[in-house]
């Protein structure tokens, strides 16, 4: 039986897609059978991280509407024989996805994947709510900023009073993913600190991925950076992060600058 998982957010730009490819993909090479479904109707993207861009015949509108079969639809991964994409739609309106048809989509992916994984549209509106809404768990995405904050602190509003889980009075697992963590920024107060935002929203911290152009040139080729450089800091922290999904006990380490630090230093000298 699957677990399904919202990566969502109040505020565009924060990662959510980069992220619901890299963890999707984390978790399909430790063993995992994994689906990550683009819910970003009219602005699908999660096909383009994906390197599937060509290869979309139906989408998520599809089955939801009974016009194709989940299997149909379903993208195989060309690296990862056990993560499949099911790719949001980018010719249709929001208004044509449904929530009894939403939930007969995530019904039938119950049955054959150990993970699904929803790639939400920022905000509040319906396609954001209809990710949400049969969630067993969810990940909340931010940067370390002000606006990003207070917006993911709406969500978990969002998600504490409009999921299914939340109207049964059941649990709904939150967790935080700190995305484009810049230590040289909120060591001159030009960011929050990890703390802060944590201090804020309230909820556990599943990872902190640092700020990198490698995540950008991974996603410009069309593959999750857990995939592209699985060396690299942010593929590090995004194969951490599945990790502690999983309920392995890993340490959470903040990225520091020390690079940036001694530069300080050395500059202090030389004036």
């Amino acid at each position: 039986m699957a677990k399904v998982v919202v990566v969502t957010s109040g505020k565009g730009g924060v990662g959510k897609t980069t992220s619901t490819a890299a963890l999707g993909a984390a978790l399909a090479q430790s063993g995992q059978i994994v689906a990550v479904v683009d819910f970003d109707i009219g602005l699908r993207n999660l096909d383009l991280v994906m390197g599937a861009e060509r290869r979309v015949v139906y989408d998520l509108i599809n089955v939801a509407q009974g016009d194709a079969q989940l299997h149909q639809a379903l993208i195989p991964d060309q690296q990862l024989e056990n993560l499949f994409l099911l790719p949001g739609s980018q010719t249709r309106d929001k208004d044509a996805l449904t929530e009894d048809g939403v939930r007969r989509v995530i019904h039938e992916m119950h049955e054959q994947f150990d993970w699904v994984i929803c790639d939400s549209p920022a905000g509040i509106e319906r396609g954001a709510a209809l990710a949400m809404r049969f969630a067993d768990i969810a990940i909340v995405v931010a940067n370390a900023e002000v606006s990003s904050v207070r917006d993911s602190d709406r969500i978990i509003g969002l998600l504490d009073a409009k999921t299914e889980r939340a109207e049964k009075d059941e649990r709904l697992e939150k967790h935080l993913l700190l995305t484009r963590y810049d230590a040289r920024r909120v060591a001159y107060r030009e960011m929050l600190s990890v703390d802060e935002v944590v201090e804020i929203l309230a909820i556990p911290l599943l990872g902190i991925v640092p700020e990198s152009e490698e995540v950008l040139h991974a996603s410009n080729l069309g593959s999750p950076v857990t995939l592209h450089d699985p060396a690299s800091a942010p593929a590090r922290a995004y194969a951490e992060a599945a990790q502690r999904l999983c309920g392995v006990n890993i340490a959470l380490n903040i990225p520091t600058d020390k690079k940036s630090l001694l530069g300080r230093l050395f500059g202090r000298r030389a004036a």
